[in-house]
Formats: structure tokens, sequence, C-alpha cells
């Protein structure tokens, strides 16, 4: 990770993004202060997020009823 001030930045935009899309990251200044960040994206998808979600709402629902409603009743009642 570096610094760059505005005007560097404007004028090296396509060499940043090359350093960026590498996998490093930019602070950009202006007049000696930090204004942004460029960092790579993260992909749109992360199986152990995924996995770690699903335990999470395992978890939340375990205890859980459905007050003897059925999945079929459930149903019914959004459609309405």
């Amino acid at each position: 990770m570096h610094t760059v001030g505005v005007f560097e930045a404007k004028n090296g935009l396509s060499a940043l993004l090359d350093e960026v899309e590498a996998g490093g990251e930019v602070i950009i200044t202006r007049r000696g202060k930090p204004v942004a960040r460029l960092a790579p994206m993260e992909s749109g998808f992360s199986r152990a997020k995924a996995r770690a979600a699903a335990a999470g709402l395992r978890h939340a629902s375990k205890g859980q009823t459905l007050d003897g409603l059925s999945l079929k009743d459930l149903i019914s009642e959004g459609r309405r």
C-alpha cells in the first residue's frame, strides 16, 4: 500500500488501477490528508461466507415453531 496525491492519481490512474488489480491498495491524499482508498473489489460470491450465513440462520431458527401452521398454510396466507 502506498500514498499518492490527487494530481499524481489523476495523471497516473491507469497505473494505479493496474496495481490495485494485482491486489495492492492505494491511499489518495489531498493536501497531505487521506481522502480515498483504492482497493480491489471483492468477488461476488464466497462459499465460506454463504456457509457461515446458513449456519447462522440454522442457529437462529432453533426452538422456533410455527404454532401448528403448516408450510402450505403460510404460503397461502402470503398469497392473499
